[in-house]
């Protein structure tokens, strides 16, 4: 079967030149007027994602010292309101944050957090920087398991390498020590006892506001009653959680991580809301291939693979597999309303009289909720 071709996503309806012009202003406000700095044209990523805006840009200045900069940058900007964002609030501070944290404590590799500008007077929005990292990401537009990749078409020994390398680095995230008073600024604001309770709850939140934009879902609606009814009887302890754990959101060189990307979906819960995340995003695009009647990567990223590796690096067995698969995936189900809405906000698609059209992983979650 030939595979679809890829079409390009808008993310934003900022003006290039103007950005280009107030980050160079806010630069030369944040180093001092005799750093001179010079930004560069600005340029987009073809990386995945549709959430915060991602702009790469060049720049050059003069330290104190004399000594002459060009560093490669990239700025992450919480999204205009009305670009349709995928989330109800983006706490760039918190996310710089993060990263900085797991910079400083563990030798998981993100990349380095240069600045963070909380206010929106500089540019309009707040925003963070960061230093670029070179390598190569698994594509989601057209999805990896598609074919015609560079993770498709590598060995079995290096996806193997990509696969164990990845859960090596969400287990050392879960190693961080005391993270709920080191990561307390990531609580969640929603009603629970617990730490899963108010992620859910956030989680119920966010679906609230997609319906309330026109994308109500029967579906999703019986998949959070599912989750009522089958909650773990034990949650277990509470790590960081990456929260957007999944290999989209790496940058790989030589099949092992050389960044970890995206936190907006950052929290404090139980371990196997990663691995889940991890297991389930590889589901997703898998039951896409094969309902398409193409092979995908069956044998990758398997519950079993990945659970057994992260119970050999961590001593932890997750536990209640199927109800943390299951929320994932309606979790993906929210993903797809939401970004479904966004591409009919920028004229890429129409908006289907039955939103759940517009959910991609739909047999995937039928098929858990009746299993």
């Amino acid at each position: 079967m030939t595979t679809p071709a890829a079409s390009p996503i808008q993310r934003t309806s900022r003006d290039p030149a103007v950005l280009q012009a107030r980050l160079q202003d806010w630069l030369a406000r944040t180093l001092g007027s005799d750093a001179n700095p010079i930004v560069g044209t600005l340029s987009g990523t073809d990386a995945n994602g549709m959430s915060s805006d991602t702009v790469l840009f060049d720049a050059s200045w003069t330290d104190a010292d004399g000594t002459s900069r060009d560093e490669q940058l990239v700025a992450r900007i919480a999204p205009d309101a009305n670009d349709v964002p995928v989330f109800p609030s983006y706490d760039m501070p918190g996310q710089f944050e993060t990263i900085r944290l797991v910079h400083e404590l563990t030798d998981v590799a993100v990349p380095e957090p240069r600045w963070c500008e909380p206010e929106t007077t500089s540019i309009g929005a707040p925003f963070f920087v960061m230093n670029r990292v070179d390598g190569a990401v698994p594509p989601d537009v057209l999805p990896y398991p598609f074919g015609n990749n560079w993770l498709f078409d590598a060995t079995t020994e290096q996806q193997q390498r990509l696969q164990d390398s990845t859960v090596q680095a969400i287990a050392a995230l879960h190693a961080i020590s005391d993270a709920t008073s080191r990561f307390a600024f990531l609580e969640r604001p929603a009603p629970g006892a617990t730490h899963l309770r108010r992620h859910v709850a956030h989680t119920r939140a966010w679906y609230d506001m997609v319906k309330a934009g026109g994308a109500g879902s029967p579906l999703v609606e019986r998949g959070f009653g599912w989750l009522d009814a089958h909650w773990p009887a034990e949650e277990g302890p509470t790590v960081l959680s990456w929260g957007d754990a999944r290999i989209g959101n790496v940058i790989y060189a030589d099949f092992t991580p050389a960044a970890l990307l995206d936190w907006e979906m950052a929290g404090l819960g139980p371990r196997e809301l990663d691995v889940a995340w991890l297991v389930c995003g590889h589901l997703v695009f898998q039951d896409l291939a094969s309902s398409l009647g193409l092979p995908g990567m069956p044998d990758f990223l398997r519950a079993d693979d990945v659970t057994a590796r992260y119970e050999e690096l961590t001593g932890h067995a997750p536990r209640d597999f199927a109800f943390y698969l299951t929320y994932a995936a309606l979790q993906w189900g929210v993903v797809f309303l939401r970004t479904g809405q966004r591409q009919a906000h920028f004229g890429e698609r129409e908006m289907p009289a039955d939103a759940e059209e517009l959910i991609y992983c739909r047999s995937l979650i039928e098929r858990m909720l009746a299993d």
